[in-house]
């Protein structure tokens, strides 16, 4: 096994650097660092040393150095952890110097795939981390936590257990009973394997709102110009984001922003209004509308509540019938045009508000998060995030039914096995106990390099 090296902080100029070092020639490589072949440190504690560049003992940096012992460290081998000054020239250099003394450069998610190989966690709570690093609301980050700390294993453990008692007792049978296995033993085992896959089918329904709350969703404003497009941008930011004045047509290109609305990440996308173009730079700013309205999760399709519909309004509500949208009817502070809940009086979800005042922002705030339930309470139970994950339970799932039917109709117990190793064998690779090498390679091919 090589050494292997990486800067863990992110690029960039900083107070402090960490790289990282993790293989059996860390501590030697630390030594040749420090032009100290007796350096023989702690293992936890933390040293003041200098790295120097060569024999001519030229000081590079004064640096923090901590060594963790094989196996009591974060990959299970020996590590070295050197926090320097965040410079990249010097960082730069480090990492040259590591080089030379035959450390190679780590590629992403290195680090954590040899912990995950030298069993410190299993594939379940590596892929945690990366969730963990990407959170992107406190809510992303609490939940990848739990996976973290072993929620998703725990989910699957009784799954498991009960799996490999029907898969036991059906293998004696097929070992030592001559006979066919007595009737009161079969319905216990449909029994248990019902409760294993409801248990699987009810972890697997949470991915609608689990991958949602990991990858966010995309909203888009739309609305011919003047409706106050721009107005609810801003108030939904809660800044002042986008210019706004009474002049239509003042926003000219899509603006983005990233917000956090109850837990879950949302990007907010103001567009420029949609109409006939009046000059070539308007043209393109409708275009990339389209583009905006084609790319999102969901429409805030905005109308001037104080004016009766347009016909540039009813092109709008045509173009964003077949996607989820919730119709926003603005400046619920003036006097209400009659025409227009007459005109969307059959839209599944209407919102008046006013974007001067703020009245209303919590109505919509609710019909944007409606889909998604209260994923930010206490209460919300375990959530799979991950398109992997929820593939192979409902694999799972389906095996399980499938031996559930054969044991129903008296099939013989090879033919029922087949399903109810299958079943233990794609919750395993959940968790890693059964993935192979191709799958592994492209989990840790998402990471960060340097963990």
């Amino acid at each position: 096994m090589d050494t292997i090296v990486a800067v863990a902080t992110p690029s960039g100029r900083s107070a402090i650097a960490v790289i990282r070092l993790s293989g059996p020639r860390s501590l030697q490589i630390l030594r040749s660092l420090l032009d100290d072949e007796e350096f023989n440190p702690e293992p936890n504690r933390v040293v003041l040393k200098k790295i120097v560049t060569g024999p001519s003992g030229e000081v590079l940096d004064h640096t923090l150095v901590t060594f963790f012992q094989s196996p009591h460290s974060f990959t299970g081998e020996d590590m070295v952890e050197i926090s320097c000054h965040g410079s990249p020239v010097i960082v730069r250099q480090l990492l040259d110097l590591t080089q030379k003394f035959d450390g190679r450069l780590a590629g992403p998610g290195e680090f954590t795939l040899r912990a995950c190989k030298n069993g410190k966690m299993n594939l379940s709570e590596a892929e945690a981390i990366r969730d963990l690093i990407d959170a992107r609301t406190s809510a992303a980050a609490t939940h990848a936590t739990r996976q973290l700390g072993g929620g998703l294993s725990a989910s699957l453990g009784p799954c498991k257990q009960e799996l490999i008692s029907v898969i036991v007792a059906m293998e004696s049978a097929l070992e030592f009973v001559e006979d066919d296995l007595p009737q009161v033993q079969l319905d216990q085992m449909l029994t248990g394997l019902a409760r294993v896959r409801v248990a699987v089918k009810n972890l697997a329904d949470t991915y609608a709102t689990g991958h949602l709350l990991r990858a966010g969703i995309n909203v888009a404003i739309v609305g011919r110009p003047n409706v106050g497009k721009s107005s609810l941008f801003n108030k939904l930011l809660r800044f002042e984001r986008a210019i706004v004045t009474d002049v239509a047509g003042t926003t000219r290109d899509s603006l983005s922003e990233s917000i956090s609305l109850h837990g879950i990440p949302v990007t907010l996308t103001d567009t420029a209004g949609l109409r006939e173009a009046v000059d070539k730079i308007e043209a393109i700013g409708v275009e990339r509308t389209h583009r905006a309205i084609a790319d999102a999760d969901l429409l805030l399709v905005v109308f001037d509540g104080s004016a009766a519909l347009l016909p540039e309004d009813r092109k709008v509500l045509a173009q964003a019938v077949d996607a989820h949208h919730i119709v926003v009817v603005n400046k619920s502070d003036l006097d209400q045009s009659p025409d227009v809940d007459a005109q969307l009086i059959n839209e599944a979800k209407v919102v008046h508000l006013s974007a001067l005042n703020g009245e209303g922002l919590t109505d919509l705030t609710a019909a944007i998060l409606e889909p998604f339930g209260r994923i930010d309470s206490e209460d919300a139970g375990f959530l799979i995030t991950d398109s992997r994950h929820y593939d192979l339970l409902r694999r799972a799932e389906l095996a399980i039914g499938e031996s559930m039917t054969l044991i129903a109709e008296k099939a013989s117990e090879e033919i029922v096995l087949i399903g109810l190793h299958n079943a233990l064998k794609f919750l395993g690779e959940i968790t890693g106990e059964t993935t192979t090498e191709d799958i592994l390679s492209e989990i840790f091919s998402t990471f960060c390099i340097g963990k």
